[in-house]
Formats: structure tokens, C-alpha cells, sequence
């Protein structure tokens, strides 16, 4: 579906759902800032960030797996894969990906394992019908069953993202809420969006003799 472009990382459709103009800022502009936010996270990928795997009664663990998908375009990591073995002797794989916090208001984190998942699938010809999300501040699993809905919604996600950087266009800021948390937001500047919008409208008119 995507063969005329590079392969684009499965992290880079959460950063497109949880604003578009950081998304491009970081895989167009080639911009990126650290705040607390994102060295909390990355420090809570630190256990599984190291290759290797381990087993345990039923189940093998592997951390780092590297992830590609031809027909998505796509290639990543998932921080851990439990292959699970079931009755009929085959090992299903159960992706689970580390996050600082607590449940997402967005979509974006459950975007993100799922698109984990589609590579899975591809990759071993398996099913792979839900994952998990371990927030690290309360040291808990989030399981993530992969619906209909949820893969409507990742499928059209990752269309999106691939429309964006082959366009190589930056989106205009907006200033919302969670623009605070953000750690581009020196870069970004969006309070000063509406005061462009004010200007422009104010140049056409100078310039117009209106």
C-alpha cells in the first residue's frame, strides 16, 4: 500500500494522535526536546529496552523485538512479546508496551500496541488478539483487546501518518490543553498562533487598500 515510501516507525502514530504538528515537527523538521515527561518514560523503558529473552511455566519472554510490516509499511520495537503456548501447541503472541503514566484520554498509546500487533501478525502469520499496557507509576497492566474498531481506527491512523510525511508539509499550531505537557512546546509556540491568524488578516487588509 506504501511501497513508494521509507518505513515509518510504529511510535511515530502516537505522537500523530496526540498532535499532528508534533508528529511532523519530529519526523519532518527532524526536531526533538527532552522535558521530564519524556525522560520518565524513557527511563521506564529501561528494563526492556535490552535484547534477549527468558522463560517461564508456559510462556517465553522476549524483549526489543524488532517489528517491520510490509503491507503497513511499517517497522519498530516492541518492548516486550510474551509468546503464550495454547492447548494446540502454538505460542500466541502478546505484545506489551511501557508507559510513565496512568490511561491515556486518547487513543494514541492503544494505536500504538495495536499497530505492534498488525506487524506481529504479518511477521509470524499468527492471530494476535490483545496486549497489554504496563504503566509504570502504578506498576499495573492494562490489558488491550484488538477489536474491529480499534484496528479501523489504527489502519486509518497509520494512512494518515504516511499522508503527512510523504506531504512534508508542518501543520499550523494550535493551542490546546495538552500543549503544556508538551515537550516541544518552546519549539512550538502555539500561543502565538491566533496571533498570526490576526496578522495575516491584518497584512491582506494593509496591502489590499481596503
Amino acid at each position: 500500500m506504501f511501497e513508494d515510501s521509507e518505513p515509518l516507525p510504529v511510535s511515530a502514530l502516537n505522537q500523530l494522535l496526540y498532535c499532528e504538528r508534533r508528529c511532523a515537527l519530529i519526523h519532518i523538521e527532524g526536531v526533538f526536546a527532552e522535558n521530564a515527561y519524556t525522560l520518565e518514560g524513557r527511563l521506564a523503558h529501561d528494563a526492556a529496552d535490552t535484547p534477549g529473552y527468558e522463560t517461564a511455566a508456559g510462556c517465553r519472554v522476549v524483549r526489543a523485538l524488532p517489528l517491520f510490516s510490509r503491507k503497513h509499511n511499517l517497522s519498530g520495537r516492541a518492548d516486550i512479546v510474551e509468546f503464550r503456548r495454547q492447548a494446540r501447541g502454538i505460542d500466541q503472541p502478546y505484545p506489551i508496551d511501557y508507559k510513565r503514566g496512568k490511561k491515556s484520554k486518547w487513543t494514541n498509546d492503544d494505536v500504538q500496541l495495536c499497530a505492534q500487533a498488525l506487524c506481529l501478525e504479518e511477521m509470524l502469520g499468527l492471530e494476535v488478539p490483545a496486549g497489554a499496557i504496563f504503566h509504570a507509576r502504578s506498576r499495573r497492566r492494562r490489558e488491550v483487546p484488538f477489536t474491529a474498531g480499534l484496528r479501523e481506527i489504527t489502519t486509518a491512523a497509520i494512512e494518515r501518518l504516511h499522508e503527512l510525511i510523504q506531504r512534508g508539509v508542518v501543520p499550523e499550531a494550535q493551542l490546546m490543553p495538552k500543549c503544556e505537557g508538551c515537550s516541544l512546546h518552546e519549539i512550538c509556540l502555539p500561543e502565538l498562533s491566533g496571533h498570526n491568524r490576526c496578522w495575516s488578516a491584518e497584512r491582506r487588509t494593509l496591502f489590499s487598500g481596503e
